[in-house]
C-alpha cells in the first residue's frame, strides 16, 4: 500500500481516500461531492496539459484541478 496525492495518481490507477486535508469552503465543497475518507475512486483521464483531472466516483465522472486534488490523500496499490 502506498499513500500519495491525488494529483500524482496515474491514469486508470484506483485508490481509496484516506484524508482530505482542505479546510474551509475548499473543504467543504470537496466533500459535498463525495469526495470523503473511504471512498473509491479511479483516475479516468486528464486534459492534455494534465490539469483537470477526470476522477470516477461512485458511479458518475467528476473533474478537479490540479491545486484542489492536492489535498486528498489516497492509498493505492503499489
Amino acid at each position: 500500500m502506498l499513500k500519495l496525492s491525488m494529483r500524482k495518481m496515474k491514469v486508470n490507477q484506483r485508490g481509496i481516500i484516506d484524508a482530505v486535508r482542505a479546510g474551509g469552503e475548499l473543504g467543504k465543497r470537496i466533500r459535498d461531492m463525495g469526495l470523503v475518507p473511504g471512498t473509491d475512486i479511479k483516475i479516468q483521464g486528464r486534459a492534455p496539459l494534465y490539469d483537470p483531472v477526470a476522477i470516477r466516483v461512485m458511479g458518475f465522472t467528476l473533474t478537479l484541478r490540479n491545486n484542489e486534488a492536492d489535498y486528498i490523500d489516497v492509498t493505492v496499490e503499489d
